[in-house]
């Protein structure tokens, strides 16, 4: 988040106050070459990481040796590369693409710049595809120093996103104008404290704001992606806002019937978005004994599973992208930054794993989803017993997508659909303890007891392509148990 103008100046004299220049700080007077600043902003912000610190600075108009106020000729509204201005030119030259702020200001009459960058995060920003860093107070190519680079990695893989700062150096009464509080206490059952002080100390004992060197606070990214009253006020964490899509029809080039983005943090806007989906998703006729008129066309427990997941499972560093919900005629797919950290043939079975730890903690708390690893075990289950055709899970490079499909007859089914539907059986069946037979198939898809041979023909099928396996418990052809290959 760009720094109010009135604590630019203290962060400029804050800087210029140590007999050294900090890693992380580098002070210039009017050398303002683009490719410069652009390779510096690398260094700087790997440098920041690697010393634990949110931001970097680049502070034009201070000598750096005796680190006087000379004034500086750089302005960075002026500087242009080709048709492209400063700012938006070395922003599409790095990546990943990190936030970064010139701010103009005036000390002792003399025109002073500084360049407010964020600290790296996941991985190291390269600038023009080449990661910087700084070693000794001078700019090197990272891949030279490879006992940094591992030092740096190392980093990266042990700090959260939860705890990354999206707010810094704020009032406590903009912390509490900033974040829903109020809907914090009720969410937990807790009566709203009659001070501001007892707010913030509970805040801060959450790790939702921390205090700054200050005196003031830092906001989390864990306190805003949960609470935020308006996600637009964080810029780092905008992107990350649900989108959801109603279309005409079964295709994205159909037009949008409906579109919805969430504002608020999603703790506080949770409820009002799966009511916006239940109220988008068309209503099932009555389809055998489990299904009643006007039945939204998904079960509403499993809406409300895969949503939570798609929130509390995302890559929060995947830039530029967030949840979304695009709902079809006849399906509805869940999408959300990141690969699965498991197998996706797995999801039913295997013990929970939380990339975003301290988010799956708080909102297991509030009741909107789990950490024993049974949600998706809820998915499939629904679809069953509302005869759906099982959830399907496509994984990208950088995305994970769950299909709910709408209801289709036994006969109407791929080959692909029936063999998912009887391998996820299997493992619903494992992790109850219990045994897939031909007899609950049937039940599955109801199939009527005489034309159990399309069962057998299902289960052989799935056999071959090794993804359940005959029990050795089965004393016969007629009497065969099934199990997933895993078991």
């Amino acid at each position: 988040m760009p720094f109010k103008s009135n604590i630019i100046n203290s962060i400029v004299d804050e800087a210029r106050s140590h007999t050294y220049e900090l890693p992380w700080i580098e002070f210039k007077e009017n050398n303002y070459n683009p490719q410069e600043i652009g390779e510096y902003i690398s260094a700087l912000s790997n440098t920041a990481a690697l010393f634990n610190q949110n931001y970097a600075f680049m502070i034009w108009g201070i000598n750096d040796i005796t680190h006087e106020i000379v004034g500086t000729s750089f302005d960075p509204q002026k500087i242009k590369q080709g048709n492209q201005g400063l700012d938006l030119w070395i922003s599409t030259q790095l990546d990943p693409q990190i936030q970064f702020y010139f701010h103009k200001t005036t000390i002792d009459d003399k025109a002073v710049v500084l360049l407010e960058i964020a600290a790296a995060h996941s991985t190291p920003v390269k600038f023009r595809s080449i990661d910087y860093i700084r070693i000794d107070s001078y700019k090197k190519k990272l891949i030279d120093y490879p006992d940094t680079e591992r030092e740096l990695w190392s980093i990266f893989s042990r700090k959260p996103f939860e705890v990354m700062i999206a707010a810094e150096n704020i009032s406590g009464d903009l912390v509490l104008r900033l974040l829903d509080y109020s809907t914090y206490f009720e969410m937990l059952l807790d009566d709203l404290p009659s001070n501001k002080s007892a707010i913030l100390d509970r805040l801060e004992a959450e790790m939702m704001i921390v205090k700054s060197e200050t005196g003031n606070y830092n906001i989390t990214n864990l306190g805003a992606i949960l609470f935020a009253k308006r996600l637009t006020d964080f810029p780092s964490l905008e992107r990350k806002a649900v989108r959801i899509i109603k279309y005409n029809g079964d295709s994205r080039t159909s037009s949008a019937s409906k579109e919805q983005v969430g504002s608020k943090g999603y703790a506080n806007g949770f409820e009002a978005l799966i009511d916006f989906i239940n109220n988008s998703l068309p209503n099932n006729e009555i389809i055998g004994a489990a299904l009643r008129k006007n039945v939204p066309m998904y079960p509403e427990l499993a809406v409300r599973e895969l949503f939570a997941n798609a929130i509390v499972h995302q890559n929060f560093f995947i830039k530029g992208t967030g949840p979304m919900i695009e709902i079809f005629d006849s399906r509805m797919e869940i999408t959300n930054p990141g690969a699965p950290l498991i197998d996706k043939e797995r999801f039913v079975d295997h013990p929970p794993i939380s990339r975003n730890e301290k988010l799956a903690s708080f909102m297991r708390r509030i009741g909107v989803c789990e950490e024993r690893g049974s949600g998706y075990d809820k998915v499939v289950s629904q679809t069953e017993y509302y005869q759906l055709p099982a959830p399907e899970i496509e994984i990208y490079d950088n995305h994970t997508k769950v299909i709910l499909y709408s209801h289709k007859e036994y006969n109407k089914m791929s080959k692909e659909d029936r063999i998912r539907a009887c391998y996820l059986h299997a493992c619903l069946k494992r992790v109850n303890r219990d045994y897939m037979t031909n007899s609950s198939l049937r039940e599955r898809f109801n199939i009527n007891v005489k034309n159990s041979s399309i069962i057998s023909r299902l289960l052989n099928e799935t056999c071959a392509t090794g993804l359940i396996k005959i029990s050795e418990e089965s004393t016969s052809d007629k009497a065969r148990k099934y199990l997933p290959y895993w078991a």
